[in-house]
């Protein structure tokens, strides 16, 4: 029996060793590149039928090694699926037009779901570990093999995500006291390794609030490795926020059974600000993270809408007229169905005394003006899926 050959090219040993075995234990042969350059060279001694690529790659990046496969004659038709992540949508274009033949969040599908689209490309027939509709079904006392390998994925990462998150926590107060530039890029190196990493292990694993969040952290450092000025306060503090409720999703999640890897959150979010090109920019940015909102320019009117229905998280503007943003957080919370909403700040004054005022009106954090948009997506996923956890 031929063996098809699959080329998985991805930095991270651990996630790549997971995929080899899982596709060795599939009946297909697989080798590992560590980086894109390794990558090309092994195309032409291995001949793989396909091809695994994880985008965020050292040295040349996973879409400009996409674009020189398909420059190469002999590889324009080969099957390539490429790992992106779910928040930064113009790589995700840029993939599919580079000649991507299908695009997956790495934090959102599992070994098994990857070997289902590569046989599927293949156009391969179910294995033993995938029996068809017609295969005698299995014993129900005894679980699947992916079953048993899913179970043993979550395990390994339970044990390795403290370490994991303290190594996080240290990189982090590392940066924010760095004072050189060349110390807060190494710092900021380290600290999106390890949350890419987070990403990837919890979609493998199946814990699928913490991929969903780090997916998100991981789009944010990104951004921020690629234009160090935009490291402020502001933005340290949202990704403190981040860091430590990944650990209060651990806790959760190393007491209950694997969560189902991902669906879109639904939420109502209420987002007030008079100037139009302000509402805009929070809303898009809540598009970034697949939450949509609501948006009013008039704080009276939004006050109206609050005593009528809830929402999951409210967004408000400081300087606006009749009622500035601290008095309408005040009265929201004199309304009973918004004594608990988280309320966050968007304002350009973040001065000490404008601090004060938010957290005495009754405001659960502040955000300064010019933001990032996935800086003010991490922040929203931290409260909207904070409301989503059972009580304690």
């Amino acid at each position: 029996m031929i063996m098809n050959k699959i080329l998985i090219i991805e930095d991270d040993n651990l996630v790549a060793n997971i995929y080899r075995n899982k596709f060795v234990s599939e009946n297909f042969e697989a080798e590992v590149a560590p980086d894109a350059e390794i990558g090309l060279e092994m195309m032409d001694s291995f001949k793989p039928n396909a091809i695994l690529l994880d985008l965020m790659l050292p040295k040349m990046s996973g879409l400009d090694l996409l674009r020189a496969i398909r420059a190469k004659a002999d590889s324009k038709q080969l099957p390539v699926i490429v790992f992106s992540n779910t928040y930064l949508s113009n790589m995700v274009q840029d993939a599919w037009k580079a000649g991507a033949n299908k695009c997956l969040s790495k934090a959102n599908c599992t070994p098994k779901q990857v070997v289902s689209v590569i046989r599927s490309l293949l156009g391969q027939a179910a294995t033993a570990s995938e029996p068809s509709s017609k295969a005698a079904a299995p014993a129900p006392a005894a679980p699947d093999a992916d079953t048993v390998f899913q179970d043993e994925l979550r395990q390994s990462f339970v044990a390795t995500l403290p370490g994991i998150l303290a190594g996080a926590r240290a990189n982090l107060q590392a940066l924010a006291k760095a004072t050189e530039e060349t110390a807060r890029v190494n710092q900021l190196q380290e600290l999106y390794k390890r949350i890419h990493s987070l990403a990837a292990n919890a979609g493998i694993a199946g814990v699928a609030q913490i991929a969903q969040m780090a997916d998100a952290v991981e789009a944010l450092l990104k951004e921020l490795y690629e234009k160090p000025n935009n490291i402020t306060p502001s933005s340290l503090r949202t990704l403190a926020l981040a860091i430590d409720f990944l650990g209060v999703l651990f806790d959760r999640s190393a007491k209950s059974d694997a969560q189902s890897v991902n669906a879109d959150i639904k939420a109502d979010i209420l987002v007030v600000d008079d100037e139009a090109i302000s509402r805009r920019a929070v809303t898009y940015a809540l598009e970034k993270a697949k939450l949509q909102a609501v948006g009013m320019e008039d704080p009276t009117a939004a006050l109206d809408t609050l005593a009528e229905r809830p929402f999951d998280l409210v967004f408000l503007d400081v300087d606006m007229p009749g009622m500035n943003g601290f008095e309408l957080c005040t009265k929201l919370r004199g309304l009973h169905r918004n004594k608990t909403t988280p309320v966050v700040f968007v304002t350009s004054l973040t001065d000490f005394e404008s601090r004060a005022n938010s957290t005495m009106s009754g405001g659960n954090d502040l955000i300064a003006k010019p933001f990032l948009f996935m800086e003010l997506a991490v922040k929203a996923l931290v409260y909207v899926l904070r409301g989503r956890l059972a009580p304690a």
